[in-house]
């Protein structure tokens, strides 16, 4: 379910938009620096009997109202900054022929990994971990290979992994499996 789908399923439930509801959890001191996840979703469930993944959605929209997110660049940045700092030059050329496959192609950083997207559709991530980058791919009803393995529990989003560590890893086989992704997103 999409952060929208779970704003649009809130609004249906409560009678109440993300704005009305962030107006309510001010006048109930439940927005602001150190509000508390479990105040909002305790609140949430005793009013309107919310569940928690709805709770929090709503929990997310009063923090970006306190901490808003950086731009996208600056979060790239981060991602990319202490002892991942060396896999930055790696990020840039996946990104870089990741552009390439298409204009609507976008970088969609997180705190843990940069989705690429085509349009609003994530068709692949890319996630620094120790000394490799993490290059998942959604391309279902595909069979895993020695390269690009079943993803498992690794990211739910996608359905195959390979790890790089080296720039010469950045082939025409990663190329062709980020452009199937990218024309079935």
């Amino acid at each position: 379910m999409s952060f929208q789908a779970y704003l649009n399923a809130v609004e249906a439930k409560t009678g109440k938009s993300p704005d009305a509801l962030k107006a309510l959890a001010a006048a109930k001191g439940l927005a602001g620096p150190g509000v508390k996840a479990g105040d909002v979703v305790a609140w949430l469930k005793d009013e309107f009997d919310l569940g928690r993944g709805h709770a929090m959605a709503i929990f997310a929209l009063l923090k970006a109202d306190v901490e808003p997110r950086g731009a996208a660049g600056d979060r790239i940045d981060k991602l990319f900054s202490g002892g991942r700092a060396s896999l930055r030059p790696l990020f840039d050329a996946v990104a870089e022929k990741a552009k390439a496959l298409g204009d609507d192609v976008d970088l969609a950083p997180t705190d843990t990994y940069v989705s690429l997207v085509r349009g609003t559709r994530k068709f692949a991530i890319v996630q620094p971990v120790a000394g490799r980058l993490d290059i998942g791919v959604k391309r279902k009803a595909v069979a895993p290979t020695e390269r690009f393995a079943a993803a498992g529990s690794w990211n739910s989003m996608v359905t195959h992994r390979s790890r790089l560590t080296d720039a010469a890893e950045i082939d025409a086989e990663l190329v062709e499996w980020l452009w199937a992704a990218y024309a079935a997103a």
